[in-house]
């Protein structure tokens, strides 16, 4: 297994500097990271330092509330892709999900996923803030609007993945969109656990202590 091929290597912290990104990437390129996930300010700073390399520039949109427009998810995803973001993960309208409004929340991603073309559309349901029904519900509109991926959570909500999530969602897209694991994922013995439960693709802020592990072990 390939471990570092399952990692976005992120950063996600408002009071992260471009020294922070810079080590980032560095990290990225050193380990063979997937991707680097970052929010959109440093979309075009990101996309400059990883331009000769294979580790892919993922974003986040309307995060991490998602509680903002479809028309801002919309211009914030084209701004990202338009400044090289190659993987997109956009939160959810919880609120809107919770409300009953499944008509929104399709549309929603929809609208996002309707101008991005090939780029990788991931989409953050927010776990933590869902009952079983609800995480079975989003899955099923994220994979009707054409979603790539089923993300668990931003990792700034009261509580992260769920290896019980992981199985839920995995179990609902029936191989029509793939699974994304994140908050909380700090190590070896996680990731593999979350892997094993059907994620095919861990984020995580840990990813170098990962690998190392990883590698020691192997």
């Amino acid at each position: 297994m390939n471990i570092a091929k399952y990692i976005d290597h992120t950063l996600l912290k408002s009071s992260a500097t471009k020294k922070d990104i810079e080590t980032l990437c560095k990290e990225a390129i050193a380990y063979n990271f997937y991707s680097v996930c970052v929010n959109s300010f440093y979309v075009p700073f990101v996309t400059q330092l990883l331009n000769t390399t294979a580790v892919k520039v993922c974003t986040t949109i309307g995060f991490p509330l998602g509680a903002v427009t479809t028309e801002t998810k919309v211009f914030e995803t084209n701004k990202a892709i338009e400044q090289g973001a190659e993987e997109i993960d956009m939160v959810l309208n919880v609120g809107m999900l919770r409300s009953g409004d499944f008509e929104y929340v399709y549309n929603d991603i929809k609208a996002v996923k309707s101008g991005m073309g090939d780029t990788t559309l991931k989409v953050i349901l927010e776990i933590s803030e869902l009952t079983e029904q609800e995480i079975i519900k989003a899955s099923e509109l994220c994979i009707k609007a054409k979603a790539d991926f089923i993300k668990t959570s931003t990792g700034f909500s009261t509580s992260g993945a769920t290896l019980e999530a992981v199985k839920l969602m995995k179990e609902t897209a029936n191989g029509q969109a793939k699974v994304k694991a994140s908050g909380g994922i700090r190590d070896l013995e996680t990731t593999l656990a979350f892997i094993e439960a059907g994620a095919d693709r861990i984020g995580s802020s840990s990813g170098v202590a990962i690998v190392k592990a990883y590698n020691t072990k192997a």
